[in-house]
């Protein structure tokens, strides 16, 4: 009988101890070196897996968007429309884009026709780069003042011919850093 009872103790012994496991390893499976044991790390050929966005990268072009604005949506003879941009970061992190003069591109059309580009005269374009918060506008801190003439790289010398006015309806279209406005902003010119 007393043997029964050693053999007993020393089976439960072995079920706990487990011989060749090393110590604090109660986890019941096989060591990572033996066949059948799962890898220490996911296959990344086998796990698809998507780049996460964090605080500092570039802006992702669905996550901004660029409004065209102006002052007034009508402009009496003499006024001259002032214009600005606004840019949204629709991400959840923190974003970095070039919104410097020299990453803008403001353009004036009326119908099919290019009437101003702020680029065909523009002087000493600076490059900022700006971090843009999630869901926190941010807005040109000194607009563009548009003089109601045509341009052309080869009119920035001298007098440039007014645009026509009376009611003249124009869109006013922004891009920065290569993200475009959706919409353009109308406006009109008496």
């Amino acid at each position: 009988m007393l043997l029964g009872l050693v053999a007993v103790v020393v089976a439960v012994v072995l079920i706990f101890v487990r011989p060749g496991a090393s110590q604090g390893d109660d986890s019941g499976a096989p060591p990572a070196n033996t066949p059948g044991a799962a890898p220490a790390t996911p296959d990344a050929t086998t796990i698809p897996t998507e780049p996460v966005a964090v605080d500092g990268d570039p802006c992702a072009p669905e996550k901004i968007t660029v409004e065209a604005v102006t002052d007034k949506s009508s402009y009496n003879a003499g006024e001259q429309p002032r214009l600005s941009v606004t840019i949204t970061n629709t991400g959840k992190n923190i974003c970095v884009l070039n919104a410097g003069t020299k990453a803008q591109v403001f353009t004036i059309t009326s119908g099919t026709e290019v009437y101003w580009t702020s680029t065909d005269c523009q002087v000493d374009p600076i490059d900022a780069e700006v971090s843009l918060a999630p869901n926190t506008p941010i807005s040109s801190s000194v607009p563009i003042v548009w003089d109601r003439t045509r341009s052309t790289p080869d009119t920035c010398e001298g007098p440039r011919e007014a645009v026509p006015a009376g009611g003249a309806s124009y869109h006013l279209s922004i891009s920065v850093d290569g993200f475009a406005s959706a919409e353009t902003k109308q406006f009109q010119l008496y």
